[in-house]
């Protein structure tokens, strides 16, 4: 598994990259996608939760990654992500249970990088 700062660094130039691009339905998805993030009848900070548990039925570990970050940022606790991702494995199944892997020992680094 890559370093969290690795990981920080190459989806920053990924995304300055793919934007450069100018593709039209490109941008347009990358809008949405922050869009569906924003505040709403739902705060961000429940959203970041729902992409997290999401992302890991999908066992994208990118995806993972990107939510246990913002989840930190939005101030959920390690025991609310935890709880949040015994929602996704049980909605997931055994499959998932190489990605909860995952995010566990980036949850550590997470947490490493804050002390």
């Amino acid at each position: 598994m890559e370093k969290l700062e690795d990981f920080r660094a190459f989806r920053a130039e990924m995304n300055r990259r793919i934007e450069a691009s100018g593709h039209l339905g490109l941008k347009r998805f990358f809008a949405l996608d922050h869009q569906a993030y924003e505040p709403g009848p739902l705060g961000a900070k429940t959203k970041e939760l729902l992409g997290l548990v999401a992302s890991l039925v999908l066992r994208c570990d990118d995806c993972v990654t990107y939510h246990l970050e913002r989840c930190a940022e939005e101030g959920w606790t390690r025991a609310e992500v935890i709880d949040a991702l015994n929602v996704g494995l049980v909605v997931g199944g055994s499959i998932a249970i190489p990605h909860l892997r995952r995010a566990f020992a980036r949850m550590q680094e997470i947490q490493q990088l804050a002390e």
